[in-house]
């Protein structure tokens, strides 16, 4: 017999994309170039030289695909604004094509009773912005911040929650430091100083979004990949701990305490960010929610990272999956945050899958992830972990960002040469979990703080 692991009434599930990963229609209706646009046209950027030109075409499909979300019995949905879409330049002029979509975007939604959650920046900065500085120029902060109250005042009467950012962590690092990212450079100064001027952004834009509409719920969206010592050595400690400061911390500190990590600020030394007077008071906005985005972790030792771990099973991403440490993530934020609610905003994993002689799509291994993670989930909110809602990665297959079409998160495959879309086995999975409100436990009675085995 089945066990079946209950979530709270309300608990809100969802699932999640973000706007140059699924709308195609680049330069459609007045919109402006991204620098995703630049990034991935410019030869050797992404894999196979694939772009977001057509994607998945749901600035095209969107009330098919709405159609799809109710199928899967989506409470929520989760999008991203394109900002070139709404402003090609970036600021000054804007694009009504644009703001239309998003209306009907959000009218179709609620027409489903599904409620947005949107994403005011998932990574596709106006070309014309980064060209005068980009995220290394502090004006974009102001930018940022009118763009937001521009959204939110168009959609803020419909839209109740609304997250800033997505993992700035990425856009800084992944975007000017390793150049894996648009726009591609690799200057670890410039990183640090984009991932601040980002925060700035968020804490601006989070006051300009309730300057114009006070009773909404302002977020912001973090990628946590927690650091984990390969043992209890004081080196392996030391080495995991000034890892996670030097990475999740430097985003979390300023957020909920107002400082950067010591401990990481003096490690950057004179590549450390210039941070004005009163920055960190902006930065540090009181939220209504956090977004959490996990996907796995960090394995390290006094030597570095700790890849491949024996015994772990991976990704098509080349991530190690391991459950366990989602729990672990969890209950270490809430004990040395002061944290609002929160929300798994992305959580799923990239599988080999293929279209099978049945016309089906069977992903075993990636509903047996999900399943394990939404345990542990689970777990940490009977541990005092003030959880509301989880957000599946992603809603459907799409471009992910370098990896081009070659790497598939869906809950829905995308044939994308005639763009027909087919619920996989995890997508009709997930829709049993949202039915009953609640995640199986195979052959492991539940109770209270548990442990499923093998996690």
């Amino acid at each position: 017999m089945t066990d079946i692991l209950p979530f709270p009434p309300g608990f809100l599930w969802g699932a999640a994309t973000a706007a140059y990963q699924i709308e195609g229609a680049w330069d459609a209706d007045g919109r402006g170039e991204s620098i995703w646009d630049s990034f991935s046209h410019t030869p050797g950027k992404t894999r196979d030289g694939d772009t977001g030109d057509t994607a998945c075409d749901h600035y095209h499909l969107f009330q098919q695909d709405i159609a799809l979300m109710g199928q899967l019995g989506l409470k929520a949905y989760r999008f991203s604004i394109s900002w070139p879409r709404v402003i090609p330049a970036g600021r000054g002029k804007v694009n009504p094509a644009g703001l239309d979509f998003y209306d009907r975007l959000v009218d179709a939604l609620l027409g489903a009773n599904i409620e947005p959650l949107v994403t005011l920046y998932h990574w596709d900065l106006p070309q014309a912005l980064q060209e005068t500085g980009g995220w290394g120029a502090r004006d974009t902060c102001a930018a940022f911040a009118d763009s937001a109250a521009l959204m939110v005042r168009r959609l803020g009467d419909r839209v109740h929650r609304w997250a800033t950012l997505n993992e700035p962590s990425a856009s800084a690092f992944a975007g000017h430091r390793s150049g894996e990212h648009a726009p591609g450079f690799r200057d670890r100064k410039l990183a640090l100083q984009a991932a601040h001027h980002l925060l700035l952004a968020h804490g601006l834009a989070v006051q300009a979004i309730r300057a114009v509409e006070p009773g909404v719920e302002a977020g912001i969206v973090l990628c946590l990949w927690p650091c984990e010592p390969i043992s209890g050595s004081q080196e392996d400690v030391a080495a995991a701990e000034l890892a996670w400061r030097q990475g999740d911390a430097w985003f979390l500190d300023p957020i909920f305490c107002a400082h950067y990590p010591p401990a990481a600020w003096e490690a950057n030394g004179p590549e450390a960010p210039h941070v004005q007077p009163g920055d960190l008071a902006v930065i540090a906005q009181r939220l209504d929610f956090l977004g959490i985005n996990y996907y796995s972790r960090s394995l390290r030792g006094a030597q570095g990272v700790i890849s491949p771990v024996p015994g772990s099973e991976y990704t098509e991403m080349g991530w190690e999956v391991h459950p366990p440490a989602f729990r672990r993530l969890l209950l270490r934020v809430h004990r040395e945050y002061p944290l609002p609610p929160l929300y798994i905003t992305e959580n799923g994993a990239a599988f080999a899958d293929e279209l099978s002689a049945d016309g089906c799509v069977h992903d075993p291994r990636r509903i047996e992830y999900l399943r394990r993670h939404l345990i542990q989930a689970r777990r940490a909110m009977d541990e005092g972990v003030d959880l509301r809602g989880y957000f599946a990665w992603s809603l459907m297959d799409n471009f992910e960002w370098a990896n081009g079409y070659s790497k598939r998160f869906g809950l829905v495959y995308v044939d994308y040469p005639t763009q027909q879309r087919i619920v996989k086995d995890s997508g009709a999975w997930y829709r049993g979990v949202i039915a009953r409100n609640g995640v199986e436990v195979e052959g492991h009675a539940v109770s209270k703080g548990s442990r499923p085995a093998g996690d």
